[in-house]
Formats: C-alpha cells, sequence, structure tokens
C-alpha cells in the first residue's frame, strides 16, 4: 500500500528568551528540515509561523504574548484566508499557561509544551492536505489536539538530534543538561521545563566535536543549573559523572578553542571543579555564578541552600586559585521581605566585592511559588530605585576595570564589522559573553580587511568605557 508525504510546507520561526530557548529553537529547526519543509525570512512567506516562548519573568511574558498576538494577525491576514496556514506555540509560556493561550488565542492551532517541541513535526503533519493514493482517494484528513503538553516535562536531546544552527556559526550553545531540582522561592523553572536530567559527558562530546567541525570556536555549556551536572543519575556519588569530568574531557577536543561555563550555582562549586577549571587551558577563565543576594535573611527567604560566608569563601577561592579570573553574577532586588538594611548590605558587597560584570533584576512575582506567597512586598518604584543604585556602583567598577586593562594584550574572538562603523571590527576577549557582556572594538584600517568572523587574534586594549573596551589589532 502506498504510503503519503505530507505536502511541503514554509516555516517561519521566532525564538524568544534564553540560550537554551535558542538551542530548543536550532532542535525544532532540525525537525522541519529533515522534514523537507523549507524555512522563510518573513512571516508574509510563511505557510507555518512557529513561536518559540519564554515565561521567566514579567516582562519575558509580556513580550511573548504581544508576539503570538502579532503572529495572529499575519495568520489572519495571509494564507489563513484559504485555510492553509497554521501557528504554533511553544515553549515556556505554552508549557505554563496552555488553557489559557488556547482558550484567548483561537488563532492558536497547536500549542507544545517546553519539553514537547519534539512533536512538532507530526503538528506539521497532520492536518495539511496529503498526496493521494494510487487510486486517486484523497486521504481522510487527521488531527492533532490543540494542547500539547506534558505534566512533567522529560525529554533531553543528544548528539543525534537534528540540528540546524543560527546565529554565528563561530559561537554555539551546548545544553549538557534540562531542568532543575532547585528549590529557589522565587523561581518557576522547575515547573516549567521538569526535574533536572543530565547527558552523558560521551554524548555531550560527540555534540562539541561535530560543532567544532562546523565552525565553532566557542562552546558555552549551559543549564539551569550547571554545578549539580550529573547528581540526577543516582545517590552514589563516586559513580555518577561531575561536571569537573566533563570539563577535563571538552578541554582535550583539538576542534575547538574556547569553552565557557554558564549559570554555576555557588554551593556546588568543589576542589575539583576548581581545580579543572584553573588547569584546562581550554575552559576559558570566566566564571557566571548567579548569587542573587548576600544577606543572610534574604537567601533564607529565597530557598537558596548557602549562606553569604559560603558565597564569600567562594569569591576568595576562585579568585585566589584561578589566575586572572573573570567573576560574573546577578542579583534580585525588590523581593517581598528585603529591607532597606539588607540592601544596604548588598550595596556594600557590591562595592567591596567587584565584580568584573553584574546585572540586577527586579523582583517579578511569580504565581505558583513559594515567593508570591511571601508578606513584605516591596513598592516597584522603591524596588526600581534599588536596581538603579545598584549598577551605578557596578558601572563604576566595571570602568575602573577596564581602564586597568589599557595597553594590555589579549585574545579576541573576532564576531564581524561593527555596527559602528565600517573601519571597525567586534569582537570579545574571554571576559566577555556572547549577548550579556559588552564588545571589543578592533582598529587598524589596513588589518581589518584580511581578518574573518571567528577568527582568535592579538589585539592590544587602548581605550576602556564603562562596558565595552577598544584595542588595536597586533599585525
Amino acid at each position: 500500500m502506498a504510503t503519503t508525504t505530507p505536502a511541503s510546507q514554509r516555516i517561519y520561526f521566532v525564538s524568544l528568551g534564553c540560550p537554551k530557548n535558542q538551542v530548543d529553537t536550532e532542535l525544532m529547526l532540525g525537525q522541519v528540515n529533515a522534514a523537507g519543509h523549507s524555512l522563510v525570512d518573513s512571516p508574509d512567506d510563511a505557510d507555518v509561523i512557529v513561536v518559540n516562548t519564554c515565561a521567566f519573568i514579567d516582562a519575558a511574558k509580556e513580550e511573548s504574548v504581544d508576539t503570538i498576538l502579532e503572529m495572529a494577525e499575519y495568520k489572519k491576514q495571509g494564507k489563513a484566508k484559504t485555510g492553509a496556514s497554521k501557528l504554533v506555540v511553544t515553549g515556556c509560556l505554552a508549557q505554563r499557561y496552555s488553557a489559557d493561550l488556547a482558550k484567548d488565542i483561537p488563532e492558536i492551532d497547536h500549542i507544545l509544551g517546553s519539553a514537547d517541541f519534539q512533536s512538532l513535526s507530526k503538528a506539521l503533519a497532520l492536518g495539511v492536505p496529503e498526496a493521494t493514493t494510487p487510486s486517486g482517494a484523497k486521504k481522510k484528513k487527521k488531527a492533532l489536539p490543540v494542547v500539547q503538553v506534558s505534566d512533567t516535562p522529560e525529554y533531553i536531546y543528544n548528539h543525534d538530534t537534528p540540528r540546524v544552527r543560527i546565529g554565528a556559526m563561530h559561537s554555539a550553545y551546548v545544553k549538557i543538561a534540562e531542568g532543575c531540582d532547585r528549590p529557589c522561592s522565587f523561581c518557576i523553572i522547575p515547573k516549567l521545563r521538569g526535574p533536572q536530567r543530565s547527558r552523558s559527558i560521551d554524548d555531550i562530546a560527540q555534540e562539541v566535536i561535530a560543532l567544532g567541525k562546523a565552525g565553532a570556536v566557542e562552546i558555552n555549556l549551559i543549564a539551569q543549573d550547571l554545578t549539580r551536572y550529573g547528581w540526577d543519575q543516582g545517590s552514589n556519588a563516586e559513580s555518577r559523572q561531575t561536571l569537573a569530568q566533563l570539563v577535563r574531557r571538552l578541554g582535550k577536543i583539538d576542534e575547538v578553542s574556547w569553552i565557557r561555563l554558564h549559570y554555576t550555582f555557588p554551593s556546588a562549586f568543589d576542589n575539583e571543579l576548581i581545580d579543572a577549571i584553573a588547569s584546562e587551558p581550554k575552559i576559558v577563565k570566566y566564571i557566571d555564578v548567579p548569587l542573587q543576594h548576600i544577606s543572610d535573611a534574604m537567601l533564607k527567604r529565597m530557598r537558596r541552600g548557602h549562606s553569604s560566608r559560603v558565597t564569600r569563601e567562594l569569591v576568595k577561592t576562585l579568585r585566589a586559585r584561578i589566575d586572572n579570573a573573570v567573576l560574573r553574577t546577578t542579583y534580585i532586588v525588590g523581593h517581598p521581605g528585603e529591607t532597606d538594611e539588607e540592601f544596604e548590605e548588598l550595596c556594600e558587597f557590591v562595592a567591596e566585592s567587584k565584580f568584573d560584570r553584574a546585572g540586577a533584576f527586579t523582583y517579578s512575582v511569580e504565581p505558583g511559588t513559594t515567593s508570591a506567597m511571601l508578606p513584605g512586598r516591596v513598592d516597584p518604584e522603591v524596588a526600581a530605585e534599588r536596581q538603579a543604585r545598584l549598577m551605578e556602583i557596578q558601572r563604576q567598577i566595571s570602568r575602573d576595570k577596564h581602564e586597568a586593562m589599557v595597553g594590555k594584550e589579549i585574545q579576541v574572538l573576532v564576531e564581524g564589522e561593527s555596527s559602528e562603523s565600517e573601519y571597525l571590527l567586534e569582537g570579545r576577549w574571554y571576559g566577555q559573553a556572547p549577548g550579556i557582556d559588552g564588545v571589543t572594538y578592533l582598529t587598524d584600517a589596513p588589518a581589518i580587511g584580511n581578518v574573518q568572523p571567528g577568527q582568535l587574534v592579538r589585539a592590544r586594549v587602548t581605550q576602556a568605557s564603562d562596558y565595552d573596551i577598544a584595542a588595536t589589532l597586533e599585525v
């Protein structure tokens, strides 16, 4: 009996949110590409529009909803008039608010949860015109339920999963684990992404090798909780894989030059991991360790599971044992119960600890979390003022550190021509992570035409600003 093949469709993707979402989008692109569909650059040209959403904080949720509504208008005005268009919504917003989305935005055809995006190819295959059978009869059109959301997300991809890269080919994200088992009171991620599930070291290494062969110079390792990598593989600490073991394995891969660690939880650092970061040349000495606060009372309300003493000792240890370490962190201000005194304690810590990079966020109420039920709500205007004050302290620290770099030689990963001028290149030294830190502007016009994106070059720092630096190519 002859089988039928779904008609090829033109797919337009919108990817919102964090790098973890970007990886998911690249996996969906791989699916539709493997299924024979084509990708288009405009919703005007699409048969199907896919929106991969974020729901981490209020601003992200608003952006996701606005984008869905915008894409719904494209569907109304476009192919929907002939009955051919689809709107598919996936990601964290879909995981959390699937019923509301289905009710309030009827233009959505399929809603896939944060770990259900592997069903995208099925959603595209069902409910579209199919080829006729040899007898000329049409097969009956199948239907897929609008909502496809797992109660407990369980999926994690492997190195064999089809993936189409987006963005710069010389810098890639690799998700080494999915989900989170932390009980942080302010965070909804465990409910959106499910329990932690780690990939094997061999599987990750194979992906990194393949990415390197395809042009990736920099690998950014990501997870909700990087330092607890492998902890979900069993209660026997001696038999499970660790982040330190992974770091040492990846550090031996010839195909890549920089390996960067993101989202390392402060209380899960151990001597083995610190030694691995310090001793492996390809592991860039950039430590992204979200602290959120320093007050013991606030850390307890946030259910962070460690004290200010642990934080201070970790910062001291990292700087003592990792040469030229660049430390990055994030803080939350305005969390329920935060007093003026606790905020002042945080300001003092920021000023004295002098993290190279830091971001501050105002607390966002997340229904369903413990923090959302706590008393002592901080006025939003007060929270915004605290954020501004904290970032002003950090701005001066950043400028001072950049000014101390003037005259020094650094290695820079070239990104490409600068948007500021055709006579400038943009790049990043290892102390600047993609998408979240500043950039390095490269000057020396005669040499610029000989330098390509993805190339590692030597440069000497000539100027400093709050978040960016300028350097002259060493030719």
